[in-house]
């Protein structure tokens, strides 16, 4: 059937079904592990998810290559998708932030009246934190020369800066596991641990959704899904991956450097 429009208007699927269903279910199988100690339906509800995200972008992925669907108005409305989706992350990140100077600007006489709290000895922001800013700042860079690859038509310097730039994500991981692995505090000492591990913790995981980003537009790089003029699958990634690095920036500065 042939549409008098530019608009992709989306088949029926099962996706956001299976996606609501598998959320449902995880939710629910969050509060069973922690009141029951059974993870049977958490584990359940985890690969469901897991199988619905890769089903779903598969097709996503079809109807950008194979079928054509993506034109011109449709890129341009993933776009605007895209930006308000990482503006939404600001605002998810400034809570965490707001979370911290509250506390830590005026601490109470809970926290010893200091800021780090009495009793905590915080993480020396030049050992570890600033050996993991140098890695994600290269990492933007190595995206950045990705992505001009591709616009200048050099694919094996876009596949070759792409491989770089997940393997700085995948060091930056393994920095940070190795940082808590060692850290002095948990989560559970006072407000300070709470507002270091939730907006650190929650920036790792972001690092490695756009590790997983990245790595799917590798493969997608290699089996030629992209041209110098339709690779918006790419740009969102590097989009992304530049939000992670600058709320790095940010949690360096403020929580590690100054709240230290």
């Amino acid at each position: 059937m042939t549409h008098q429009h530019p608009y992709h208007l989306v088949d029926q699927s099962p996706w956001p079904l299976t996606g609501a269903i598998s959320a449902f279910m995880m939710t629910s199988g969050l509060i069973l592990w922690f009141h029951l100690n059974s993870n049977l339906l958490l584990l359940i509800g985890g690969i469901l998810l897991l199988l619905t995200i890769i089903n779903w972008w598969r097709d996503v992925v079809r109807e950008a290559t194979f079928q054509g669907y993506h034109t011109l108005p449709v890129n341009n409305g993933l776009r605007y998708g895209m930006i308000l989706f990482i503006t939404s992350e600001i605002c998810f990140f400034f809570a965490f932030f707001w979370a911290f100077f509250h506390s830590s600007l005026a601490p109470t006489i809970e926290l010893g009246v200091s800021w780090p709290p009495t009793g905590i000895n915080p993480i020396n922001p030049f050992l570890v934190p600033l050996l993991n800013t140098a890695v994600l700042l290269s990492s933007g860079v190595t995206v950045t020369w990705s992505h001009h690859s591709i616009l200048s038509k050099n694919r094996n310097e876009a596949i070759q800066a792409l491989f770089l730039t997940i393997v700085l994500g995948i060091y930056f991981t393994g920095l940070q596991a190795w940082e808590y692995y060692d850290s002095s505090f948990t989560i559970a000492d006072s407000v300070y641990g709470s507002t270091f591990f939730v907006a650190t913790g929650f920036h790792g995981l972001h690092v490695l959704i756009g590790t997983t980003f990245l790595s799917v537009c590798f493969l997608r790089l290699i089996t030629f899904h992209f041209s110098n003029h339709h690779h918006f699958g790419f740009e969102a990634a590097a989009w992304y991956w530049h939000f992670v690095d600058v709320v790095w920036l940010f949690l360096y500065i403020c929580i590690y450097w100054w709240g230290s």
